[in-house]
């Protein structure tokens, strides 16, 4: 049996999505819920990785258990939640096509980045807080070149795990808005080099101090890296970095058991799977 399990986290106390032998994971929490419950060894596989302190509106799951008595969807979202840490939350289960992937069916994925203009009492987990004023016009410039195919190699930190991974990446969106004391940089791809997204809100940042120009990010994003220019240097803390959607092919899904659950909830079967009411136009891996 598998199901798509949609939920959202704070990764502040923990070394990121990936299951670790060593250390605390939300991959681990979950799975460990999901064996309690189900009595039972789990496939569970996260639509991408995140790394440690960076949060998700908006991240994707698939459960898979061998079972003789197959709950209700909404009796493994209670047990789940009931199970797990308060700052790890199911927000939707269902049944899923036996073949299905989260991470290799998944078309796209959206990540938000949040830089604080001011001082924040309750969010400081959350944003970076950038004290200097930062020019959000020629952020926004910038962050319209990143629109379309391109070689991200000047932003891409070095993965041990895949040594030959391509570096090219369609970018399918990439915005800069202020809103209230935040400027939010959004960024939609088919997937992610490892630290990309943060090296870029990085690199942003330094354009919107007047550090870097925008004919300076413009080489970079075409991946004539300058040894002048830092990049890694100027990867922004995880803290302001949220999984913000992921995106799939539309299909039909399958109908849950008869039984029904003793409260309602929403429907979330379609192709795209986001938190917080964001509308964005339809269309990988590491932030």
């Amino acid at each position: 049996m598998t199901w798509k399990l949609i939920l959202e986290y704070d990764g502040s106390r923990y070394s990121g999505w990936q299951d670790q032998s060593n250390a605390r994971t939300i991959q681990g929490q979950i799975r460990a819920a999901a064996e309690d419950f189900l009595q039972t060894k789990v496939d569970l596989q996260g639509s991408g990785r995140t790394d440690a302190g960076v949060h998700a509106l908006g991240q994707v799951a698939h459960l898979r258990a061998e079972l003789k008595n197959v709950p209700h969807p909404q009796e493994i979202l209670r047990a789940l939640n009931d199970r797990l840490p308060s700052d790890i939350a199911i927000l939707s289960v269902e049944r899923a096509s036996p073949a299905f992937h989260a991470r290799h069916d998944a078309i796209s994925r959206a990540y938000r980045y949040q830089i604080a203009t001011r001082k924040t009492a309750f969010d400081k987990r959350r944003v970076w807080w950038v004290k200097e004023t930062l020019d959000t016009e020629r952020m926004a410039q910038a962050a319209s070149l990143l629109v379309g195919r391109h070689d991200f190699v000047c932003f891409r930190a070095a993965d041990p795990s895949r040594p030959d991974e391509s570096t090219i990446v369609v970018v399918e969106s990439a915005t800069v808005e202020t809103v209230d004391a935040r400027i939010l940089f959004r960024i939609e791809a088919s997937h992610f080099l490892w630290r990309m997204v943060r090296r870029l809100a990085g690199a942003l940042v330094k354009v919107g101090k007047g550090e870097v120009s925008v004919e300076e990010f413009s080489s970079l994003v075409e991946g004539r890296c300058d040894p002048r220019l830092d990049v890694a240097a100027w990867t922004a803390p995880a803290s302001g970095l949220l999984l913000e959607a992921v995106r799939y092919p539309v299909e039909t899904p399958l109908r849950a058991p008869s039984r029904p659950p003793s409260q309602s909830a929403s429907s979330r079967r379609s192709s795209t799977t986001r938190s917080g009411g964001h509308s964005r136009k339809p269309s990988g891996w590491k932030p």
